[in-house]
């Protein structure tokens, strides 16, 4: 599993959501979200960018390319 994966599964468990529940705030289907956690579909652009402004990270945190959550100013 590749860090993004495993990142938007950890930022949505420690949220204390459900996949369906994130599945409706980004308006796709439960099955879709799955997917993107799984890493069986690739995210797209305008998901991360929703996921980032949602979590209040930054895109880069969630693709793996830093460990530092916070978004850029």
């Amino acid at each position: 599993m590749t860090v993004q994966y495993k990142r938007i599964r950890d930022l949505r468990e420690d949220s204390d959501l459900k996949q369906r529940e994130l599945a409706d705030i980004l308006g796709c289907s439960q099955r879709v979200y799955s997917n993107y956690e799984r890493g069986d579909l690739d995210i797209p652009t305008e998901v991360l960018i929703k996921l980032a402004r949602f979590y209040g990270v930054s895109v880069d945190y969630i693709l793996g390319l830093t460990d530092n959550k916070n978004p850029y100013e």
